[in-house]
Order: C-alpha cells, then sequence, then structure tokens
C-alpha cells in the first residue's frame, strides 16, 4: 500500500496496512547523519544577510523549482529511511525580509536560526513580532498577503513531484499558515493583547488572516491536495492564548468556512495546534477538522489526555501523536517503548490513529531513543493490532 492510501485510509477510519507515522519538524542531525542524509549549517544565510538586495537573493532561490524539488525530494528520502509516510510542504510563512541571523516571514514574524550545541543542529525560532499596533500592521507594504502569488503553487507542485519521484512512498502534504498563531506572533504577545482590547481591529486582523487562508486551502484543494495541514497553535501548557469566546468569535467562524471549502473537494484538514485546548476540543470537532496533531502530552492539564480524549471523540477525530520529546531525550527506553505500544494498542485499531511524537523531533533526542520508537512501530504497527495488554 502506498503512502497517500494508508494517511487517506486512516482519515477515513479504515484499516490500512499499517500505522501511519508523521512528524512535523525532524530537527536532529545526529539521527539525520546516522541514517546518511547531508547535514550543515545555514552557510548559505550568514553570506547572504550582509549582502545588498539579501531579500530578493533568498526569495529567487525559493522560485527557482529545480532547487525546491531537490529540496523536498532530498527530505522525503531521509523520511523514507526512517518510515515515517507523510513530508509537509509549505504554501505560506515565506521569508519578506532578511535580517542579520534569519528573517521577518510573510506574517510579521521575527524568525532566527540559534545552533544547538550537542550536534550542530540549527534551529529556527521565534523571536518576536514585527508590528507595533494596529496602523503598524495596515501600513506594512506586503499587505494584504497574495494567495495567488507563483511561490505558493510552486512549493505544492514540487512536493507532488518529488512524491511522484519516490514512487508515493511518501505522502507530500501542503500546509499553510492560520489564524491564531500567525496573528499573535506578528505582533508579539505583548502588543496583540492591546489589540484584542480593540474589538473592530483585532476582527479586522484575524479577518484579513481568514480570507486568506480559505482562498489558499480552496486553491489547494481545486488542484487535487487530498489533505492540507493548518498551522495554528491555540495554547500554550497551561491554556489558551486567549479567552474561549474570544476563538468562538474571531477564529472558529473562520476554521469552520475553511473546513467546509476542503471537504466539498474531498480534502481533508489536519489542525497542528500545541498547547492544552481542552476548553474548545468540541469547538474545533464542530467546526469540521479531520485530523489533531500532536496532543501535547505535557501540558499542565491532566484531563488532556489522549487515551481520554480517544475514548471521548475517537469516532469523530483522527488523533496524531503524542509521545513526549522529553521523554525521547531523557526517558528510558522501556518507558518510551510501554508508552509507544499503548498508543497503537489503544488507537490505532480500526484507523483514526497517525504515529508521531507529542511534537517533533528536536536535537534532544537522542539516536537510541529514536530507534526504539521504530522497532515498536515496526513490531506492532501492522494491521490487525495486536499487542497484548
Amino acid at each position: 500500500m502506498d503512502a497517500p492510501t494508508r494517511v487517506l485510509k486512516t482519515l477515513n477510519h479504515e484499516e490500512p496496512d499499517r500505522v501511519p507515522a508523521f512528524e512535523s519538524a525532524f530537527e536532529n542531525n545526529t539521527i539525520k547523519a546516522h541514517y546518511g542524509m547531508k547535514v550543515g549549517g545555514t552557510t548559505l544565510l550568514k553570506i547572504v544577510q550582509y549582502l545588498p538586495f539579501r531579500t530578493r537573493i533568498v526569495r529567487s532561490l525559493l522560485q527557482k523549482r529545480e532547487l525546491v524539488v531537490k529540496s523536498y525530494l532530498d527530505t522525503f528520502k531521509f523520511f523514507r529511511k526512517v518510515k515515517l509516510d507523510i513530508g509537509i510542504t509549505i504554501t505560506s510563512l515565506f521569508p519578506k525580509k532578511i535580517i542579520r541571523g534569519g528573517f521577518i516571514d510573510e506574517y510579521g514574524r521575527i524568525m532566527k536560526y540559534e545552533k544547538y550545541k550537542g550536534d550542530g543542529t540549527y534551529i529556527l525560532g521565534y523571536r518576536g513580532g514585527y508590528f507595533k499596533d494596529f496602523d503598524d500592521y495596515e501600513q506594512c507594504d506586503w499587505y494584504p498577503l497574495d494567495p495567488q502569488e507563483p511561490i505558493r503553487f510552486l512549493h505544492f507542485s514540487a512536493g507532488k513531484e518529488a512524491q511522484k519521484d519516490l514512487n508515493n512512498e511518501i505522502f507530500a502534504i501542503p500546509s499553510v499558515g492560520a489564524l491564531m498563531e500567525c496573528t499573535w506572533e506578528g505582533f508579539g504577545l505583548e502588543n496583540f493583547s492591546r489589540l484584542l482590547a480593540h474589538r473592530k481591529q483585532a476582527k479586522k486582523v484575524f479577518d484579513d488572516r481568514g480570507k486568506f487562508t480559505l482562498e489558499m486551502v480552496k486553491i489547494l484543494a481545486e488542484s487535487d491536495a487530498k489533505v492540507v495541514l493548518l498551522w495554528d497553535d491555540y495554547g500554550f501548557k497551561n491554556g489558551l492564548f486567549m479567552s474561549p469566546h474570544n476563538y468562538k468569535t474571531l477564529v472558529f467562524p473562520w476554521l469552520k468556512r475553511i473546513c467546509h471549502s476542503a471537504h466539498k473537494q474531498d480534502c481533508k484538514i489536519i489542525l497542528h495546534s500545541d498547547g492544552d485546548l481542552l476548553e474548545i476540543f468540541e469547538d474545533l470537532i464542530e467546526c469540521g477538522i479531520d485530523a489533531l496533531h500532536p496532543i501535547e502530552p505535557t501540558t499542565a492539564n491532566p484531563e488532556y489526555d489522549i487515551f481520554k480524549l480517544h475514548k471521548k471523540y475517537g469516532d469523530r477525530l483522527t488523533f496524531i501523536g503524542n509521545i513526549s520529546p522529553q521523554m525521547l531525550a531523557t526517558g528510558a527506553i522501556s518507558e518510551i517503548e510501554e508508552y509507544a505500544k499503548r498508543l497503537i494498542r489503544e488507537l490505532a485499531p480500526g484507523g483514526g490513529y497517525i504515529f508521531s511524537s507529542g511534537h517533533s523531533i528536536n536535537p534532544a533526542v537522542t539516536l537510541d531513543r529514536w530507534q526504539a520508537v521504530l522497532r515498536i512501530r515496526e513490531k506492532y504497527g501492522t494491521y490487525p493490532i495486536n499487542i497484548p495488554d
């Protein structure tokens, strides 16, 4: 069975040949090097950041089809070696301005690279918002975002080409930044909190994001995307970024339209959202999302538990996750193996479960612990599921 069939059967709550696997990001040079993937630093960025017209240079490179296809192909080949089924491509979040050590993306997020001392992995991290207030946002020279910008479809089609080159052993899924995460990060949390006090201004920004995301999903679905992933963190470990009322009035009307638009074209929606989402969990399902990643396992709320949630909502939602990255960095091998077996045993029968970490594979994850996860998935992840309790 090929990867697209495996993933789509799972999202339809049917049993494929084996449990599919996914990671939202794989930033770990040690593991990559072990499986033969070339690893390096950010030499190009270090050079480009000092050049005139640096933003134009980077944007030009991001639009060279042969380079984009090769980049996805190299990444997907690594995913194939570690038996992941999904490879993410991007249709937004592109750099708009190159700065020292990183860039400002099209949502106004200041992103910079930081080197992990352990193995030299460069991690791209959020460093603050570019917009000081609503007027600053309105006067930005790259707004409104254009869903028809050629770079977006180029990356989508390049991912599909890489998938075809690998005989569908990897399922290329396009992704797009959505409403909440990109909005607050563009302003920074403090400025965003002030924005919420001005209702009309806040609604205008969220509506801008909603219109763009809706149009992007429409374009992708009409171009035969079978699944789209939305990047949109709604919470942190202790709760939500804003009140449930604000989500219900500013975010969810758009999310519902986005899901409806995708479903009209037989396209599924995966939502990636970190944090404790318990207060809005039923709202997310009512909006129509098909799957949720990663059901973060290290929140402060013991009720935000993937096994409890699956018992209540497992017939309405596909669950993706949720082995703790902390466990993968410091946990006992036996602990990791037992938890991975429990996930497969309790969540995978009948479909509706995709195996994954509780966020991503960061540089602190050790090779032996990652290989323990691989062993469990290989040994027990074949249907019909049969794991002794």
